[in-house]
């Protein structure tokens, strides 16, 4: 079995989050700002460097105004597939 951090719903939910934080016109940066995070972390986590846990990505999504729930949608999409 492939590590999920190299996995394709992991990807899909990865990219799903890029995508929120481009809409909310965020830069990493500032997204770091909001979760009180060094800038480096939140690209980390969208190049898959690091992974989010549940937690984080509650948190993530919070900052980002945005349903976790919808991102999980992408995951498990990505897992029936």
């Amino acid at each position: 079995m492939e590590k999920t951090i190299h996995s394709k719903a992991y990807q899909a939910l990865r990219q799903w989050l890029v995508q929120a934080r481009h809409e909310k016109n965020l830069t990493q940066r500032q997204l770091a700002e909001l979760l009180d995070v060094p800038y480096s972390w939140v690209g980390k986590v969208e190049l898959g460097e690091r992974r989010l846990d549940v937690i984080e990505y509650v948190r993530v999504c919070k900052a980002l105004s945005v349903d976790p729930t919808t991102g999980l949608s992408c995951v498990i999409q990505q897992e029936k597939s």
